[in-house]
């Protein structure tokens, strides 16, 4: 019988070979079946249809997706952060159509606010485990960083529904209104302005937005120096943002924001935290042990992707 015990773990992979070998280790031994079946295709050649197949084990009767398919909200209830990641996934993969997201768009109506826009949370989330810094109330507010990412990719993959036209207008107003944010919040005003249909429009608000993102220090501009930079506000100690998170790709909006030299800084940076396992950390706080080892194979395939879309060789 073979030995148990930490000294049976498999061994890290070779520090000499390439990051992608590295951290197709690092999923083979961590990552849930869905993250297997993403690494497989965005790096392996495999098909889009195993991606959808392990999607659909988070799907509900609703439309809207559970099953802590985003880690830090557990149990089976369809949520809006749920269901954005679920179009993320779909569209990464070139599947966000058809009868799937039009299921999601009736579940995305019945869940909305009065002003037509998302929740970061719905009360059906309670009584199942949540992260503390994920507050559960009765009567929950609008919120750009639940409705900015999903009306952004339904832009992006020309989707039309009703639900899309108050919902759009929400972000637009929420964006332009915006006075001082803070990292995640900004990420998803860049998620819908990158493919928001008014480009004119879409282009004046993201160079406001950057202009607020360099006054407030919301992207660390040195590496090197990180101690001098300020973390928002609730954020946990070192939850630090840089020019890649908010351009995720040269084509982003908030590409422009940025100098070249801030740009390679960032990505070397980024490059540099893929850990001695093959993945990469997770930042924000960790509250369970269990959704850190879920997250950390999505945080590694989108460090890869990040890397691959700049330009960068990852093996």
């Amino acid at each position: 019988m073979p030995e148990t015990g930490a000294s049976a773990l498999p061994p890290p992979p070779p520090q000499a070979s390439s990051p992608l070998f590295r951290a197709e280790h690092f999923v083979w031994l961590t990552a849930r079946v869905l993250e297997q079946r993403l690494f497989a295709h965005h790096f392996l050649n495999g098909s889009a249809d195993p991606v959808e197949t392990a999607l659909d084990a988070y799907r509900n009767e609703d439309g809207g997706y559970g099953h802590a398919l985003e880690p830090d909200l557990r149990g089976p209830v369809s949520q809006p952060l749920h269901t954005a990641r679920a179009l993320h996934v779909l569209d990464s993969v070139g599947r966000c159509a058809g009868q799937r997201v039009e299921r999601v768009c009736r579940y995305l109506t019945s869940v909305s606010t009065p002003d037509g826009a998302l929740p970061a949370v719905h009360p059906g989330q309670r009584g199942y485990p949540a992260a503390p810094f994920i507050p559960v109330v009765d009567d929950p507010p609008s919120d750009l960083l639940a409705t900015g990412p999903v009306v952004g990719l339904l832009h992006r993959n020309e989707v039309w529904h009703a639900w899309l036209f108050r919902a759009t207008d929400y972000c637009w107003q929420r964006i332009e209104a915006l006075e001082s944010s803070h990292p995640y919040e900004i990420e998803a005003a860049v998620a819908f302005l990158d493919s928001a249909p008014d480009r004119p429009r879409a282009r004046a608000a993201a160079e406001r937005l950057g202009h607020l993102v360099r006054a407030q220090r919301l992207a660390v501009l040195d590496p090197g120096g990180l101690e001098s930079w300020p973390v928002a506000p609730g954020y946990a100690p070192g939850e630090h943002h840089f020019p890649h998170d908010y351009a995720r790709t040269p084509e982003s909006l908030a590409r422009a924001w940025f100098t070249q030299e801030e740009m390679d800084r960032s990505l070397d940076f980024l490059a540099g935290r893929q850990q001695r396992d093959g993945g990469w950390p997770v930042t924000w706080r960790q509250w369970a042990p269990g959704t850190a080892l879920e997250a950390r194979p999505m945080v590694t395939i989108e460090a890869l992707r990040t890397l691959r879309a700049h330009g960068r060789a990852i093996g």
